[in-house]
């Protein structure tokens, strides 16, 4: 008997399906976010990153111009099994000259939407209200000054309208997604004027309607960032009461909250009142450090809220960390691989006996048989998922990407 029967056979004892599980895991799209390949620099050819976030390392390697994002992209996914998706920020606007953000148009990223489509792959998108003269005060949307509100409006306008289209040419949802960074180092003497201009800025970005076939609009909160440490406007509580009584998706960014927060418990409250749930998952190291994600207990956690939820098809998965210390498509596999194998592992579990224990008040048999399965065989049935999809099984993957490292990334200046 193979390891794989085997592993089967183990699983089957828990009443587990395991060739269901794998079937499941194919149709699964992550969002793997583009900016781990530059450490958040973009095309713009604009200075240091700024906006309550940063990026630490100078591994050599790093992708400077489009072909080579393409290229370092292409070497990742082969690497990952299945298809799935990019998320883009408006830095990587491709083109010459490059106009200014709120005169972005889509016609300024279809060399990704061609990139996409020659690939099969989805596009996400973000507008980017960081790294810019008109954010140089950390405030954008909630700005008092009305032209600098004027700007970003604009430019999550257009913003919007790209995500539409990318949805339209592509044939697949399109989240387009606003962060702002907008907030305070010091404790601030009006904390309603801030929100409230951040309001009405929003109702103004989301009042062109879209195609909601393809587009999807949500925002993302943020406890604090960089520099903004006494006040952020977009908070938890504002951008949940937007959402809920504007009809756009609250984002849940994994390290977006206080460090004792954990989003897998807000998933299963907000799939009450909401049709999709965005995510950004990350790997928050006691603050929004956006380390690269890592097999833990709480990505397990967020994997087994939205399987035993039956939420795989309502919850969008993206992944957001910029890790430049360590070599970038190293990063994006091993955090892609990770999500998967988290789903993975959620989908091998017996949710609904587990659950039917709960109910009838039997926790002593729910947290022997969780105990029990973590023991089970998981690697082995993650290999046949990695054969089926034809990418390597197990660490063989790095040998490839050291190899690129070698051929490709050390040849950059």
């Amino acid at each position: 008997m193979s390891r794989f029967e085997s592993a089967k056979a183990m699983y089957a004892e828990y009443g587990v399906d395991v060739d269901a599980a794998l079937k499941t895991l194919a149709t699964v799209k992550i969002s793997m976010h583009c900016w781990q390949g530059d450490d958040v620099v973009g095309f713009e050819g604009g200075g240091a990153l700024s906006g309550g976030i940063a990026t630490t390392g100078n591994y050599p390697g790093r992708a400077r111009t489009p072909d080579e994002l393409f290229a370092d992209i292409d070497q990742a996914f082969r690497l990952i099994p299945g298809k799935h998706k990019l998320n883009l920020h408006a830095i990587y606007a491709i083109a010459d000259p490059m106009p200014e953000r709120d005169k972005l148009e889509p016609r300024h990223f279809a060399k990704w939407v061609d990139y996409a489509k020659s690939r099969g792959l989805g596009l996400d998108f973000n507008p980017t209200f960081f790294s810019h003269p008109k954010a140089a005060d950390n405030l954008t949307l909630s700005s008092p000054d009305a032209a600098i509100r004027r700007y970003w409006i604009d430019h999550a306008k257009a913003s919007r309208r790209i995500a539409e289209y990318f949805g339209r040419e592509l044939g697949l949802l399109s989240l387009s997604n606003v962060w702002v960074q907008d907030g305070y180092k010091n404790i601030p003497a009006d904390r309603l004027a801030p929100r409230r201009r951040l309001m009405e800025s929003l109702d103004e970005v989301f009042a062109e309607k879209l195609d909601k076939n393809c587009v999807a609009d949500a925002v993302e909160s943020k406890v604090f960032g960089l520099g903004l440490e006494a006040y952020t406007v977009g908070s938890h509580e504002f951008y949940l009461g937007y959402a809920a009584t504007r009809g756009v998706l609250p984002l849940l960014d994994v390290g977006h909250y206080h460090p004792t927060e954990v989003i897998s418990d807000k998933i299963p409250s907000l799939l009450l009142f909401f049709d999709k749930i965005p995510l950004h998952v990350s790997r928050p190291v006691r603050w929004d450090s956006d380390h690269v994600v890592i097999l833990d207990d709480e990505l397990r956690e967020i994997a087994k809220e939205i399987v035993r939820t039956n939420a795989l098809q309502r919850v969008m998965i993206g992944l957001d960390f910029f890790d430049a210390s360590i070599n970038r498509v190293a990063a994006w596999v091993i955090g892609m691989r990770n999500m998967q194998k988290a789903l993975l592992y959620a989908l091998l579990m017996p949710h609904e006996r587990l659950a039917t224990l709960q109910d009838e008040d039997n926790f002593s048999e729910i947290l022997a048989l969780q105990e029990e399965l973590k023991l089970c065989p998981l690697g082995d049935v993650w290999d046949r998922f990695c054969e089926m999809n034809e990418t390597p099984v197990r660490a063989s993957w790095l040998d490839e990407v050291k190899r690129y490292e070698r051929e490709v990334l050390a040849k950059r200046g």
